[in-house]
């Protein structure tokens, strides 16, 4: 039983380490699944996913894809608790039924012919807590040694992906190799969420993606070897709203860069997002080096994200003007006073993700708006749209540039990514 190896489905829990340090338990627990919210009345056999509810001897488990299954532990279940990445049972530990907690992620082994609530044969047990822990240390690996940007060449025969960012001044270039042992994920089609990224080989990033990637600490050289990487092709578009279609939940808007018209559809998992003057003044500030106004740096990768790297920015030049972006504001540690010693103030992820949910009826005609869409050269369909964003297309030429190139990755997040920190 030691050498069961266990589920990938059951270990994945590195949703939004990129950008979010959110326990996949809760996220998912909060995920809005429509229909598929329904308590589930047929025994699968097995059942993986978070612990909601606990009542006695039964507990409700909600799956990845958003069935809740009611499931009874009797006295003579097997239960196990594991560690977060841990591939087998050689190391689990046996636990009491009372040791099972909300939040928990669980491998539930079902009786066979049970019925509701689903007797369990055995009960294999991750702790919230111990979940919440190893994301946060995973979060700082991709704080110190995570890149980002936007795809220039992909060799897939010999492993080698270039990466720019940044604009003007700030722009470079970096090679990144990958190896058999690189972690290589691809955003589904209609989402920034990193919990949904599969699997998926070399060959399939292309140039003009976007791109993030983890480090092996130890990288040397010109040439940096990738541990884990993650890229999608996505569509980014800045403009102003001409007309609002509440009843096919649809936007028109004049995209600033190609200065077409573009038919946006709003759908079900779209998130909306107002920011206000205060927050779009925080981001642009946070793209904008302070003393060089209109210049750029990286844009928004894993290892410039966060109030620490903002700070580092900040103090290269105390004391200077943050640019034209800041609204008048004189420093980098002014807006950092401003917002509150909110240890967030500079990280636009964090930014939006604290921003006030909106529908589609409260978009007006002439709303300035950024958004993350379905790739194509048709309609799209909003992944994320922003409103209040006119501090941020009033920035300079570059500092918009880099903002459409690295907002969108990971500002899809679930709303419970801001609760559980």
């Amino acid at each position: 039983m030691s050498r069961v190896k266990l589920s990938t489905g059951f270990l994945r829990m590195g949703a939004g380490l990129l950008c979010v340090t959110m326990s996949t338990a809760v996220a998912y627990a909060r995920r809005p699944h429509g229909a598929a919210q329904a308590a589930a009345v047929t025994n699968p056999g097995h059942v993986v996913g978070a612990v909601t509810a606990i009542s006695g001897s039964t507990m409700s488990v909600r799956t990845d894809a958003g069935l809740t299954y009611a499931v009874a532990i009797p006295a003579g279940a097997r239960l196990l608790r594991v560690a977060p990445g841990d591939k087998d049972l050689s190391n689990a530990q046996k636990i009491a039924a009372s040791d099972v907690g909300v939040g928990d992620r669980v491998l539930v082994r079902l009786a066979a012919g049970a019925t509701i609530p689903f007797d369990a044969t055995s009960v294999i047990d991750i702790p919230h807590a111990a979940i919440v822990a190893k994301q946060r240390e995973e979060q700082m690996a991709w704080q110190r040694h995570g890149v980002g940007g936007l795809v220039k060449s992909v060799d897939a025969a010999n492993g080698v992906i270039v990466i720019t960012s940044g604009t003007g001044a700030a722009a470079k270039e970096e090679t990144l190799k990958v190896t058999p042992a690189t972690v290589l994920r691809r955003y589904a089609p209609d989402s920034v969420d990193y919990a949904r990224a599969t699997a998926a080989p070399i060959s399939a990033i292309r140039p003009g993606d976007q791109l993030r990637a983890l480090l092996a600490p130890d990288t040397a050289g010109p040439d940096k070897t990738v541990r884990e990487a993650v890229s999608g092709s996505f569509r980014n578009i800045a403009g102003k709203i001409s007309s609002v279609n509440a009843k096919d939940q649809t936007i028109t808007l004049r995209d600033l860069m190609t200065k077409k018209n573009v038919t946006v559809h709003i759908g079900p998992t779209s998130q909306m997002k107002k920011l206000t003057d205060e927050q779009a003044k925080l981001i642009a500030a946070s793209t904008t080096a302070p003393g060089t106004p209109g210049a750029t740096h990286a844009p928004m990768s894993g290892g410039e994200q966060g109030a620490g790297a903002w700070q580092r920015r900040a103090a290269a030049a105390p004391g200077a003007a943050a640019g034209t972006a800041a609204g008048g504001m004189r420093s980098a540690s002014a807006w950092a006073a401003r917002a509150g010693g909110n240890a967030a103030a500079g990280d636009p992820q964090q930014i939006i993700r604290q921003a006030a949910v909106i529908q589609i009826r409260d978009l007006r005609k002439g709303d300035a708006v950024m958004l993350v869409g379905t790739a194509g050269d048709g309609d799209v369909s909003a992944i994320t749209l922003l409103v209040g964003v006119e501090p941020l297309l009033e920035s300079s030429a570059s500092t918009q540039n880099a903002l459409m190139a690295g907002w969108s990755m990971g500002s899809g997040e679930d709303e419970a990514s801001s609760s559980s920190q």
